[in-house]
């Protein structure tokens, strides 16, 4: 292991971090049964007989959880294994009817593994243990306001993947990333709808820290982490904490924590179990899970374009900085955006600067997602090729922008995206002043109304020369062309 530099140091402690992330696969039946795993359902409406451990009752596989497993493992660069082992941990809670939650121990189907992602300008990659499938529990609800507790098994038997790190992240900063990383590759190849809230994306963080080059010190999980903000903070609390005990003379004991995001504090839920705790033995109701490589092969030729695989291919076939590349791949609906508005266009810098600024700007406003975004690739496209060609200005292309984002000025026709966006130009008189025998008439006016700023930038004063083109442009109630503004007026001035 590399030594860890400087900034990765809390008070003189390196942190050590390790991930556990529960990934609800998007299947429409659960893993070993056929009830539905659709959210928010009346509580027990979607338990079967299997889902509520009733005698005589046995699991059968559910092929696309394992189809899911299988993507997993391919975008992640994984071993595949071709025959996988279900197992029984044993431990005893109310909404586990069973007594039992049925998982995968000493061999899971997805073997190895990294994810890679920036930190800021800095590649870091976090090696993958190992992904396996399992079954989710159930639920207690508690109401405190009759003081009592039931239990909802609509969520028993939802097929999981769990995916597990190495100990590789060192900062709550890089453990966010990471897990952004994740849940941006789970959802691009659609195995999961990353709804954190609905609890379909659910982060475990083994937290510990030591002097560095000591061995590793004792882990503490901070478990169901469903916001990344609240991860961040959880983390960094979990660490100033262990430091202060460590500090003060007290031994870490392994323990499972919960994040309060009201008080920003971890408290001890439990002690920590080991594996030897859980009881695990080959569960005698399902065979080994074969995987084929055929069948690995027709999964891989279904699966999308990666979002790191686009992201360099954006930096090669557009000429396109690393960070605008990594920012334009966060989704499939901005990827493709992004691409059909550059291939319109011909302007893949302008298309990369308009989608991450101006577009992004107003979709965070109005809380709206890319797929939502009222203006088309093709009408962005028009609006670019129109700045390109100097027909309107940045500022001017805002307004038209502002037109088409409300459909402005366009009564629900139905035309070709260049004439709508040469037609809201026209309308708002927006075209830009390019004729070199007006613009030159401007400038003349100008420079005979400030004779003063004139001699000042011919005495060596620069700011003249900006003051200058700001006069022009006011007179040309900022229809001139900036660029044709700029050179008439240096060539005037000698």
């Amino acid at each position: 292991m590399s030594k860890p530099t400087a900034s990765l140091l809390v008070q003189g402690y390196e942190v050590v971090i390790g991930f556990e992330t529960h990934t609800q696969l998007a299947t429409q039946s659960k893993i070993f049964s056929r009830a539905a795993t659709a959210f928010g359902a009346e509580p027990n409406t979607q338990a079967c007989a299997v889902d509520l451990a009733l005698p005589g009752t046995l699991p059968v596989m559910n092929r696309e959880a394992v189809a899911c497993a299988i993507r997993l493992g391919l975008a992640v660069g994984a071993h595949i294994a071709e025959k996988s082992v279900f197992a029984r941990k044993n431990y005893f809670y109310p909404d586990l009817p069973k007594g039992y939650q049925i998982s995968q121990y000493e061999i899971p189907v997805v073997q190895g593994g990294s994810v890679s992602f920036f930190l800021g300008d800095e590649k870091k990659t976090v090696r993958l243990v190992r992904a396996h499938l399992e079954e989710d529990a159930g639920k207690s609800l508690h109401e405190d306001f009759i003081g009592q507790s039931g239990i909802d098994l609509n969520r028993a038997g939802t097929p999981l993947l769990e995916i597990v790190t190495e100990p590789d992240i060192r900062s709550s900063a890089e453990a966010v990333a990471y897990a952004k990383e994740l849940h941006k590759i789970v959802t691009w190849i659609g195995i999961c709808d990353g709804n954190m809230q609905e609890g379909s994306f659910r982060c475990d963080a083994n937290v510990s820290v030591r002097k560095p080059g000591a061995p590793l010190g004792t882990r503490r999980e901070i478990k169901n982490l469903n916001s990344f903000k609240f991860m961040q903070q959880a983390i960094d609390y979990e660490v100033r904490w262990q430091i202060e005990q460590i500090e003060d003379g007290h031994a870490i004991q392994q323990a499972t924590v919960l994040f309060d995001p009201d008080t920003g504090e971890t408290r001890a839920m439990r002690t920590k179990e080991d594996a030897a705790d859980y009881r695990y033995f080959p569960d005698p109701d399902l065979p080994p899970l074969v995987v084929a490589r055929e069948w690995v092969e027709e999964v891989k030729a279904a699966m999308p374009e990666l979002p790191r695989a686009m992201a360099e291919r954006f930096v090669q076939q557009y000429s396109l900085p690393e960070y605008d590349a990594t920012t334009l791949t966060q989704s499939p609906a901005m990827a493709a955006y992004f691409e059909a508005t550059a291939q319109a266009s011909g302007q893949a810098k302008m298309a990369s600067n308009w989608v991450m600024g101006e577009v992004s700007r107003r979709l965070n406003n109005e809380e709206r997602d890319v797929a939502e975004v009222p203006v088309n690739a093709g009408q962005l496209a028009a609006l670019l090729t129109r700045i390109a060609d100097g027909t309107v200005s940045n500022n001017a292309a805002r307004q038209v922008m502002d037109a088409l984002w409300s459909g402005e000025g366009l009564d629900g026709q139905v035309m070709d995206a260049r004439v709508q966006v040469d037609t809201v130009i026209e309308a708002k008189g927006l075209k830009q002043v390019s004729d070199s025998g007006a613009i030159e008439k401007i400038i003349d006016e100008v420079m005979a109304a400030n004779a003063d700023m004139v001699a000042q930038f011919r005495a060596g004063k620069d700011k003249a020369f900006n003051a200058l083109v700001g006069q022009a442009m006011k007179a040309s109630k900022g229809k001139a062309n900036p660029q044709q503004v700029n050179d008439l007026l240096r060539k005037k001035l000698g």
